[in-house]
């Protein structure tokens, strides 16, 4: 059957099915997280994953319904919400899909991945093309359960990933908030010089890496200026929206900054009036990362 007519399906990101909602508007139909909006794809930070032109497919059996999405494409990732005992067995009749846990440092997997889920013990709903590369967008690391002082550290891994790019030896990168040092850890480690800032201490073994200097004082009160020019700027400082909206907005301002990485935290209600400003900054990306939990990612490259 041919796509939907100009719809797009997006997956919530697990327990913020009412943001993407609110980001929606009026989505046509909700399938468990799976929401389906007329119109071709809009920015919608809170979905873990977009499906590209999805079909709805008729199908007559379990083995009818795994012929079919065999004929579309050969990689099909399954979003089950209902009728799972179903949707298991058809899955069992599709190619297996990796989905080994990444080295950080891996690439993002190349392979075309679709999505489906079953409506109804008669209809498939599959898209072939997806944002994400991930099955639901779902990335996964082989954990450091040694080294960084907290797991922290995955969401930083997980955003470098998907962006294709990361600091290298030599540059200069600022990490506000630091406390404990699981960002300052992985910035280290990749051979950065990092400028790690926050009242609080890092872990002293974090603390005594090599090409790390660490700066006790307040992220709000640091003048951009003062440290001369920088690579990245990366903040997981807890803070209200609008508080981390204007600390960017006088990092911008200062002009001394290539790239940001920063996490928009959000305590009690969404704030997503803030968001949308941070989304409306040019050459902005936001999204929620697999390892984000009532929190965004914004990054800005350019």
């Amino acid at each position: 059957m041919p796509p939907e007519a100009a719809a797009t399906a997006y997956l919530a990101a697990e327990g913020f099915e009412d943001e993407l909602a609110q980001e929606l508007g009026e989505p046509a139909e909700r399938h468990g997280r799976l929401f389906l909006a007329p119109g071709p794809p809009r920015p919608a930070a809170w979905a873990q994953n977009l499906w590209y032109e999805p079909r709805r497919l008729a199908i007559a059996s379990i083995g009818d319904a795994a012929r079919q999405l065999r004929a579309i494409q050969r990689n099909w990732a399954l979003y089950a919400h209902a009728h799972h005992r179903r949707a298991a067995l058809i899955a069992e009749k599709l190619p297996k899909v990796s989905a080994k846990p990444l080295r950080f440092g891996d690439g993002v997997p190349s392979a075309p991945l679709g999505s489906w889920t079953l409506l109804d013990p008669g209809t498939v709903l599959a898209a072939p093309r997806c944002a994400s590369a991930f099955p639901n967008g779902e990335v996964h690391f082989i954990e450091d359960r040694t080294a960084p002082p907290s797991r922290a550290y995955l969401k930083l891994w997980e955003a470098l990933t998907l962006i294709g790019a990361r600091p290298g030896p030599g540059e200069r990168c600022v990490d506000l908030g630091a406390s404990p040092g699981g960002w300052s850890w992985v910035l280290q480690s990749l051979g950065a010089e990092v400028i790690s800032v926050d009242k609080a201490p890092l872990e002293p073994r974090i603390a005594a890496l090599p090409r790390l200097v660490f700066r006790r004082e307040s992220a709000f009160a640091l003048d951009p200026r003062s440290l001369g020019p920088v690579d990245w700027l990366f903040s997981d400082v807890v803070c209200y929206p609008a508080r981390l909206f204007r600390l960017v907005e006088a990092w911008l301002a200062a002009g001394t900054c290539r790239r940001f990485l920063c996490t928009i935290k959000f305590q009690g209600a969404t704030d997503h009036a803030t968001a949308r400003r941070f989304a409306a900054i040019p050459g902005s990306r936001l999204l929620h990362l697999f390892h984000n939990k009532h929190e965004l990612t914004w990054i800005k490259l350019r």
